[in-house]
């Protein structure tokens, strides 16, 4: 029973890690990235789909991403979907394929970043603690049962204590590693 509650909380603190990594790779540096246009929707068929299901995005120069379309015809619904996700992107169409810009970051942008990179790491922090709870809460349970003991009960809270204390590491190393790439110049 400790073990599937240590083990479940492991998972669930990997996933926050998952997707705090998943978070940073929409915050855009000054670099080309293909994980820039992953919240792009483009309609297909009356059907909004993710951007890579109907084109390839590849990464031309450390400057430029190229997109090209499945089928030619939806060229045109890509570069407006592009253009009007919010992200600043004007992309420019040669027929075949977008060649995407990377346009360069001022100071306030950067800052502005590393506030949104911030805020993506406290969230996974507290979806990390939010997990801790839950499973002591859940040892506290098995103690009132009488299902482990008190020493045993002691023994998990001490590792789930160091598998939050390890998680929470990884984001503090993962939000410096994201700010040091945003104020790069």
């Amino acid at each position: 029973m400790i073990n599937e509650i240590k083990k479940d909380a492991q998972e669930r603190m990997q996933k926050s890690l998952d997707s705090l990594s998943h978070a940073f790779g929409q915050i855009r540096t000054g670099k080309a990235h293909p994980s820039i246009l992953g919240s792009v929707m483009v309609p297909y068929y009356g059907t909004d789909t993710p951007l890579s299901s109907v084109a390839n995005v590849t990464v031309k120069d450390s400057r430029t991403l190229q997109v090209v379309a499945f089928e030619r015809n939806m060229l045109a619904a890509v570069d407006k979907a592009i253009q009007s996700a919010g992200l600043n992107l004007n992309p420019t169409n040669l027929g075949e394929l977008l060649l995407i810009p990377m346009p360069a970051l001022t100071e306030e942008t950067r800052k502005g970043f590393t506030k949104q990179a911030r805020s993506a790491a406290e969230d996974a922090r507290v979806a990390v603690r939010n997990i801790r709870r839950d499973a002591l809460g859940e040892l506290k349970k098995l103690v009132k049962d009488k299902a482990i003991s008190e020493d045993e009960e002691r023994r998990a809270i001490a590792d789930i204590d160091k598998l939050t204390k390890d998680s929470e590491a990884q984001i503090t190393k993962a939000t410096d590693e994201k700010e040091k790439d945003l104020m790069a110049v």
